[in-house]
């Protein structure tokens, strides 16, 4: 769009939010997020190393099959692989190793390496569930606030069920009901949807950069679970959910009470 000179859109679209709410603006959070100012009536979670940490299973099978393959494959590279699918991680660890398969091949491997991953995880039990995650999900359900899953695994309804917390879930998208990985918002975008909810009204918790990402890109209020240092671009980043309340996170976010 062409821009006039002299004006200034954005000071024009704060005046105007200020005018038509009654709300200011905060100017910390990023430009983007100008449009949240709506009550939270929905929370969409992540699951690997939000809920539960099944990162180390995802490591061992995959060092499996990289040794296979006759390669190593180290903890700091299964950490670029949070957020993103079965296929691409495999892509990626290929990559890595130097090695070419052809797509017959790379699913053959991609379900050996899942094979492998399911084995382990069978053996899962609510102990696993990261500290002050059930409590949350809890105090999530007393405010009739809806809560949804969105994750890349496939094998997320059987870790939920492993671990006992699908009830809590209104709405649970995976790997299956996806065709595009984070930082495309599709996984969230559906999620929101199937709850019935605006973006401008759901909050997403990630825990891997790819994961905020696609959230900003949606649309949604973003919270990094983990490190600040590699989840800066989000609008709120936790340690973790031990001690953190619903009245916290809209304390610290651009939205009304």
């Amino acid at each position: 769009m062409a821009e006039l000179p002299g004006i200034d859109f954005k000071a024009v679209i704060i005046l105007a939010v200020v005018f038509c709410t009654g709300d200011i603006p905060n100017f910390a959070a990023p430009w983007e997020t100008l449009q949240h100012f709506t009550m939270i009536k929905g929370c969409i979670f992540d699951l690997d190393g939000v809920i539960v940490d099944t990162a180390r299973y995802h490591f061992q099978a995959w060092r499996r099959l990289a040794n296979e393959l006759g390669f190593d494959f180290t903890e700091a590279e299964n950490e670029k692989l949070k957020g993103v699918s079965r296929v691409e991680s495999l892509k990626l660890i290929l990559n890595w190793g130097g090695v070419e398969k052809s797509p017959e091949e790379q699913a053959e491997l991609a379900a050996r390496k899942n094979d492998w991953y399911v084995e382990l995880i069978s053996n899962m039990t609510p102990d696993e569930i990261l500290p002050g995650v059930k409590e949350f999900l809890e105090e999530l359900k007393s405010r009739n606030v809806k809560i949804a899953l969105g994750s890349a695994s496939k094998n997320a309804p059987a870790i939920l069920d492993r671990v006992g917390l699908t009830d809590y879930f209104d709405a649970i998208i995976d790997g299956t009901k996806t065709t595009r990985s984070k930082p495309d918002p599709q996984v969230f975008l559906l999620g929101a949807e199937a709850l019935g909810l605006h973006p401008a009204e759901t909050v997403v918790f990630e825990d891997a950069e790819k994961g905020i990402e696609a959230a900003l890109n949606g649309g949604f209020l973003a919270v990094g679970v983990g490190d600040p240092a590699t989840l800066g671009s989000a609008h709120l980043v936790i340690p973790g959910f031990q001690n953190f309340t619903f009245d916290k996170l809209t304390e610290a976010l651009p939205v009304k009470p």
